[in-house]
C-alpha cells in the first residue's frame, strides 16, 4: 500500500467511452506491477464490465472478476459495487459516478467521467471540489487526439 497521498486524477472522456478508455488504463496499472479496483455504483455495469474485459480486444488478457466471486483476494483487477479492497489494490478507477471513499492505502484513484452527459460533468465538478478540499493532490487529464493531456 502506498505511503504517500492517494493522487487523484480525473479522466475527462470526450473521443472514446468508458469501454474503450478504461482497458487502455487497466493495461497501464498492470503493467506498473499494480493491483486495481475498478468501482460503480450499478451492480449491472460491473455485469457489463466483467463480460467487456474478456474481449474487449482479441489479442489481449486482462485478468479480473467481480469482487463476490471466490478468490477475490487474488484477482489483479477486482469490479465491484462496494467500498471494500479485497485485493489489497494499488489504484481505485471510480466509473458512473461512483464515489471515493475512504482513499487511505492507495496510491492513486482515477475518476473516468464521460463530457458529454452533464450529469457526470456536475458529479466530477463536486468531486473535484470535495476531494481538493481534502488537500490530497489532485490533477485533470483531458482526452485529446493523440492520448491524454494534463490540464490542470
Amino acid at each position: 500500500m502506498a505511503e504517500n497521498p492517494c493522487e487523484v486524477w480525473f479522466y475527462h472522456l470526450e473521443r472514446t467511452g468508458l469501454d474503450q478508455a478504461l482497458p487502455e488504463l487497466l493495461e497501464k496499472t498492470l503493467q506498473r506491477g499494480w493491483r486495481a479496483v475498478v468501482r460503480t455504483p450499478a451492480p449491472e455495469r460491473v455485469e457489463h464490465l466483467d463480460g467487456w474485459l474478456w474481449s474487449y480486444r482479441e489479442d489481449s488478457f486482462l485478468p479480473h472478476a467481480p469482487a463476490d466471486e471466490p478468490g477475490a483476494a487474488r484477482q489483479p483487477v477486482l469490479l465491484t459495487t462496494g467500498f471494500e479492497n479485497a485485493n489489497d489494490a494499488d489504484a481505485l478507477f471510480l466509473v458512473d459516478g461512483a464515489e471515493p471513499g475512504d482513499l487511505a492505502g492507495y496510491a492513486r484513484c482515477v475518476v473516468l467521467f464521460d463530457g458529454g452527459d452533464e450529469a457526470q460533468l456536475a458529479t466530477a465538478r463536486a468531486q473535484w471540489s470535495r476531494i481538493k478540499a481534502t488537500g490530497l493532490p489532485v490533477s485533470y487529464w483531458k482526452q485529446q487526439a493523440r492520448g491524454w493531456e494534463k490540464q490542470a
